[in-house]
């Protein structure tokens, strides 16, 4: 879930001539490999000085560049300048609440959500991604007694529905990120949202780390990571790249999140089975500076190596 906001479109570019060394992915390699991406940092003005800055990080997946409402003109220019260099659009993010107790609120969601949606099949995003939202009056992302009820699973259900039938995408995915206190907070609980929902252009959203609300879970993640991926794998769309610790100096179970590498998610496993699946793009969030990525960048790509999987 996104918490802060990077630039896009800015008045300063980093310089279209940069070359860097890069390399891409053959369509037809047997190597295994998993697309790794995050926010850029870097500056940029028109597409090529896009594509330079994922090349100097090396990045085969990128957030969406431009913001809902931006010109078509510029949408395609993006968009090819991605297919033409091997880059990937994983998602463009949806964020608000679309359960809100508030009923302007609500409908401004939707509305949001439609037009991301819109800009996701116009990018050729692999999918537009929100989380269900909440039922706290204060919160609108927090936890609420009223989340995991079957009232509001027939909500969600319903408003999903209507977001997707307004597009009727056909090159991208609507898809709800997990939360551990709104649906879906579990892989069952995806499954059955994928079921009740029954749309072909839903898809799935996998942030495993939103699911580890359990000592049992967090100490067993390998485990839980294949069933999520035997469960949902078919589904996904696109990944989020955090980590989780649990204090140990607490009586009470207390999970925080944390930069990959710094917690105890079984990235081994995490990256072996993402890497069966093909482009789905693992997208590292919640970082605050350029060096943080590049330590979480490292981490994963060296887990990446040791399981021969190009990253």
């Amino acid at each position: 879930m996104k918490r802060r906001k990077f630039n896009h479109l800015a008045t300063i570019g980093i310089g279209a001539s940069i070359s860097v060394p890069f390399y891409s992915i053959s369509k037809n390699s047997e190597q295994n490999y998993v697309r790794l991406g995050g926010p850029v940092f870097e500056k940029y003005t028109d597409p090529n000085e896009w594509i330079a800055a994922l090349k100097q990080l090396k990045y085969r997946a990128a957030y969406c560049p431009v913001e809902v409402g931006a010109d078509e003109t510029q949408i395609k220019a993006f968009q090819k300048a991605a297919l033409d260099n091997d880059i990937v659009i994983s998602e463009v993010g949806a964020w608000s609440n679309t359960v809100s107790l508030d009923e302007k609120e609500r409908k401004e969601a939707i509305e949001k959500c439609v037009k991301s949606l819109e800009l996701a099949e116009q990018i050729s995003a692999n999918c537009c991604v929100n989380i269900s939202g909440s039922r706290n009056p204060e919160y609108w992302a927090g936890p609420h007694e009223d989340n995991l009820t079957e009232d509001t699973f027939d909500l969600i259900v319903e408003t999903t529905r209507k977001i997707i039938d307004s597009v009727n995408p056909t090159r991208t995915f609507f898809a709800l990120e997990p939360m551990p206190w709104a649906y879906p907070d579990s892989p069952d609980n995806y499954l059955r949202l994928l079921k009740a929902i029954d749309r072909p252009r839903f898809g799935v959203h996998f942030d495993p780390v939103n699911m580890v609300v359990s000592p049992q879970i967090f100490f067993k993640n390998g485990d839980f990571l294949r069933e999520c991926f035997k469960m949902l794998g078919p589904h996904i769309r696109s990944c989020h790249a955090k980590d989780i610790t649990l204090r140990e100096d607490n009586y009470i179970p207390q999970l925080d999140e944390c930069a990959p590498g710094l917690g105890k998610l079984n990235y081994n496993t995490f990256l072996v089975e993402l890497s069966r699946l093909k482009d789905i793009p693992l997208m590292m969030e919640h970082l605050n500076t350029a060096d943080e990525y590049a330590s979480a960048a490292d981490y994963i790509r060296s887990v990446g190596r040791q399981n021969d999987i190009v990253i």
